[in-house]
């Protein structure tokens, strides 16, 4: 792995690859498709975190991930891609005929650092559109973006507010406690 843990395109093909291959697992026996993590290239068993977005006509059809390297990255995206499909609590469990019409995206995360800020205009100035992911964390409310979610929300200010209402918080809510973590993604196709 070079020293900016960028991904090879093959690497990238065989990743979307196995993760569509372990939605077609799902539907055939309703559970991710198995791997063995020493079968795959050694870049690719790597503890790395990732997420697994599916569209369908370009619409939201499933997103699910992890925010912190807890298993090799070969592992991470087949369970996750089958939990998009079959797990995603915003989404009834995908159905065979909507397969073939599935649309793949991979995140892979970069580690999060926490932000450093003094107020909120303080915090949203420090944003970078486009680049940053977000992980809110406020006692028991916690939510989280990545920095795709700046094609739809590109100004700061509304892309705050989004996080706050995804994380369970109200618009105008700030506390002393509030922890904003950043990371970056390396997303592919």
């Amino acid at each position: 792995m070079s020293s900016n843990n960028s991904i090879s395109e093959e690497h990238r093909s065989l990743l979307l690859k196995l993760a569509k291959q372990s939605i077609q697992n799902g539907l055939q026996t309703g559970k991710p498709l198995p791997v063995n993590v020493e079968d795959y290239p050694h870049e690719l068993q790597h503890k790395r975190a990732a997420f697994v977005t599916l569209e369908i006509n370009g619409q939201l059809r499933g997103c699910i991930g992890t925010l912190e390297a807890q298993r090799p990255l070969i592992l991470d995206v087949v369970k996750n891609a089958f939990s998009a499909a079959f797990n995603d609590p915003r989404f009834p469990p995908l159905k065979e005929f909507e397969f073939e019409k599935l649309h793949y995206h991979i995140s892979v995360l970069h580690p999060a650092e926490p932000m450093h800020f003094h107020s909120e205009s303080d915090l949203v100035g420090q944003m970078r559109p486009g680049i940053d992911g977000l992980i809110l964390e406020d006692g028991y409310h916690r939510g989280t973006f990545l920095p795709s979610v700046w094609e739809s929300l590109p100004d700061p200010h509304d892309f705050w507010i989004h996080l706050k209402h995804k994380a369970g918080l109200p618009p105008n809510y700030w506390s002393d406690t509030l922890q904003v973590l950043r990371y970056t993604t390396e997303s592919f196709p």
